[in-house]
């Protein structure tokens, strides 16, 4: 298998397919590689094929021509129909994962097929269906550095731009949108917006309620409006019901109410935004807003999110040690164990993580008045009932 020459150096591809059969955040990471195809090859039409719920975050991509979803799990007729509609529609597919679907859904649709793979294990599998290999060092690169790998295989200049999702130009849904900013408790025009989300879908990404209230006490009694933002699951309108109880100040809940693309524009308002480990917070960072992201057990070098138009090629993150980059604060949580990778302190999803659940709120503050333009002095909190 020949490496040393792209795959498209003179006429461009007639049509391309993004395969990335993985969660929310993997699918709006590889949004810059289809960004630096587009600017290369602004009259191809590119499609992406994404598991079935994980389509929102691409919501009005305007690099995006048709998004195709397929099940995470279904039996095999399904499967042989979503092959046949498939079969090498496309001119080049790409696989921005080394997932063994990924590179079957890249050698179905594409006629030549380029692929990220796990540079400890480069498999018989991706050897026969690509044509060309990236190798992911996952840790030492960003995802998004792991994805644009694909670049120069293709022939084209990596941007570092993640595309956040939007709601378009529709007047009926951008009015209905701004309606819900007028309902109780009213985000008034002349108040500053920050927007904060709680709840992550797993527990051992969690902060600590009491934390999550005094910071929204804190930036009431500075004046701010507070939003919360969320998924729709029960488990995080619950979590974020308690930590409305516990601040027991007027709070804008947007929790389970609001598209990916909606919640985008809400972040785009925002003077701030402070959220944990979760695609959300992915999104706030790629539409510019100033983010604090906290961060415990999950490895930053891979999975922090990738500052505002930061530069491809140039590693955001370092694995120990909180920092600013360019619009995110990362905030790494307590204790001489983080990263540890690991899924909470008991080794599954729905456990603890001790070094967010003892991350002070102090903490939290004080970048935050320091992100605000807000002295120092200011950030100080006892949560009051």
């Amino acid at each position: 298998m020949k490496h040393d020459a792209p795959v498209f150096t003179a006429a461009p591809p007639r049509s391309i397919l993004l395969v990335c059969t993985r969660r929310i955040g993997d699918v709006l990471l590889a949004t810059p590689l289809i960004r630096s195809m587009k600017a290369q090859w602004p009259d191809t039409p590119i499609d992406m094929l994404v598991f079935r719920g994980t389509e929102g975050v691409l919501e009005h991509n305007p690099d995006i021509r048709r998004v195709i979803t397929v099940k995470q799990r279904t039996g095999i007729f399904e499967r042989a129909a979503d092959i046949m509609r498939l079969w090498r529609r496309h001119e080049l597919a790409c696989a921005v994962n080394g997932s063994d679907r990924s590179l079957i859904y890249a050698w179905v649709a594409g006629r030549k097929r380029v692929g990220v793979v796990n540079a400890d294990r480069v498999t018989a599998l991706a050897r026969w269906t690509l044509n060309k290999i990236a190798l992911d060092r996952h840790l030492e690169m960003h995802t998004v550095s792991s994805v644009l790998a694909l670049a120069p295989l293709i022939g084209v200049a990596p941007l570092g731009e993640v595309v956040a999702p939007g709601i378009g130009d529709d007047p009926a849904r951008r009015k209905g949108f701004e309606a819900r900013f007028d309902a109780p408790p009213a985000v008034r025009p002349e108040q500053p917006l920050v927007v904060l989300h709680p709840s992550p879908m797993f527990t051992y990404k969690q902060w600590s309620i009491n934390g999550w209230a005094e910071t929204i006490q804190w930036l009431y009694s500075r004046g701010y409006a507070i939003a919360l933002s969320g998924g729709p699951a029960t488990d995080e309108r619950k979590y974020a019901e308690q930590v409305i109880a516990t601040a027991n100040v007027p709070v804008l809940n947007c929790v389970g109410d609001l598209s990916f693309g909606e919640t985008a524009e809400m972040f785009r308002r925002a003077k701030l935004y402070i959220g944990p480990d979760t695609g959300a917070t992915h999104v706030a960072a790629a539409c510019g807003t100033p983010t604090i992201a906290l961060f415990g057990p999950t490895d930053p070098v891979r999975w922090a999110p990738w500052p505002y138009q930061w530069p491809a090629g140039n590693e955001p993150w370092s694995r120990h040690g909180s920092a600013l980059r360019g619009n995110v604060y990362l905030m790494q949580g307590e204790g001489s164990c983080v990263p540890c990778r690991g899924e909470g302190c008991d080794g599954h999803p729905g456990s603890d993580s001790q070094c967010l659940m003892q991350l002070p709120s102090q903490r939290v503050i004080a970048i935050a008045a320091q992100l605000l333009g807000l002295p120092a002095s200011n950030a100080v909190v006892t949560l009051r009932s």
